[in-house]
């Protein structure tokens, strides 16, 4: 799980005593904090025969009153002994209340933090071992920087890196049960589920089950047959299937899509954002910035075109499609085949032309998967 995102500050293997009085695991992502608590957990219990050992009190609280409340079955759980003497485990689980929100910010809730340190400072490691997982997490608080200097202490973080990130969870989940699966179909999986971890893994999960251990593994074409479109991503396989040049599939495309949305907006919206990134791809391939080769775009030369470009783009790290050196090299790598099927005109006319059907749709708003359809003709026919 680690070796797919940063990991920051002190940590431990699994099952071994921390020589600190407790380990804290937080990150941007809440079902990786999860396993990787579950891990923990499960690592720290293994061989414990009583259950009345192994403790996990729920952390989430939506006021002061419940920190208090979860605080109280914390601090009852560490100070209780196991029954037979064994070394007793006690998650505090999902904590929520350390984030930049308005219960995380109420003094009373700080004031609990502050109690809190003295509970965990007095810890002893050979009869309790304590854990804390939390999402999110305001990183300016004073308690999250003791906890920092005080605890095993673990920053699960995707950053830039995050498509990354979820192909390395896919290639994970595919390897435990023994089945393959194409670069492509990875590209698409993720895309789908939308940058969600938890549907990726189970996404995963269903379509290992699924084929079972067919030589051929998990192909693309099943991803797109039994993966069902999750958020912005509802609108995936109508833009693959437009900038495909296809007019066939798009046109099929667009009618699945309005069988079940009515409203043209988010799909042209993400025809427009794929396109600014085509266009982008399409001037550093003509300036002779970067080069696509036989498995995609090149990374480091992506990197110092990046450098180079730095002047007009400016330095925010934040994703967005106006800026192609934000995305993942992976996503770009995908459209590396596509930017090469048209000249730079024609995708300049394809984002003008996008422009004219939100114009459309405004004064024909009955009529919006016909101006779709209209525009799937116009451009691809």
């Amino acid at each position: 799980m680690l070796s797919h995102c940063a990991v920051l500050g002190r940590t431990q293997s699994n099952g071994l005593m921390s020589e600190e009085p407790f380990t804290f695991i937080c990150g941007d992502d809440d079902y990786l904090v999860s396993e990787e608590g579950r891990a923990w957990f499960s690592g720290q219990t293994e061989g414990l025969a009583d259950d009345l050992s192994k403790e996990i009190v729920d952390g989430r609280a939506g006021n002061v009153a419940e920190v208090e409340v979860a605080l109280q079955r914390f601090t009852s759980a560490v100070q209780t002994l196991s029954l037979f003497g064994e070394r007793k485990v006690v998650w505090l689980k999902d904590v929520n209340f350390m984030a930049d929100s308005v219960t995380g910010r109420a003094q009373g809730t700080l004031d609990l933090l502050e109690e809190l340190k003295a509970t965990l400072e007095g810890l002893n490691a050979e009869t309790v071992a304590v854990l804390m997982t939390a999402f999110p997490v305001d990183k300016r608080r004073s308690f999250y920087k003791w906890v920092q200097k005080t605890a095993t202490f673990k920053a699960l973080e995707a950053g830039r890196d995050a498509a990354q990130m979820s192909s390395g969870l896919v290639f994970d989940t595919c390897s435990k049960n023994g089945v393959s699966i194409s670069d492509a179909a990875v590209n698409l999986l993720v895309a789908k589920v939308n940058g969600n971890t938890r549907l990726l893994v189970e996404e995963c999960r269903k379509l290992c089950t699924y084929v079972g251990e067919l030589a051929e593994g998990i192909s693309e074409q099943a991803v797109m047959e039994l993966v069902p479109n999750f958020g912005e991503a509802d609108f995936f396989e109508a833009a693959d299937a437009f900038f495909s040049l296809d007019l066939e599939w798009t046109l099929q495309a667009i009618r699945r899509h309005f069988f079940t949305n009515n409203d043209a907006r988010g799909l042209l919206g993400s025809l427009q954002s794929r396109n600014r990134l085509l266009i982008q791809l399409r001037v550093l391939l003509d300036a002779g910035a970067v080069r696509i080769g036989s498995r995609g775009l090149n990374k480091q030369e992506l990197e110092v075109a990046g450098e180079s470009y730095a002047l007009y783009f400016g330095d925010d790290p934040e994703k967005s499609n106006l800026n192609v050196f934000t995305q993942n090299h992976y996503y770009l790598g995908r459209m590396a085949g596509t930017v090469r099927k048209a000249p730079l005109k024609r995708w300049i006319d394809f984002q003008l032309a996008f422009a004219e059907a939100f114009e459309a749709i405004i004064e024909r708003p009955n009529d919006q998967e016909e101006v779709c359809r209209e525009l799937a003709i116009r451009c691809l026919s």
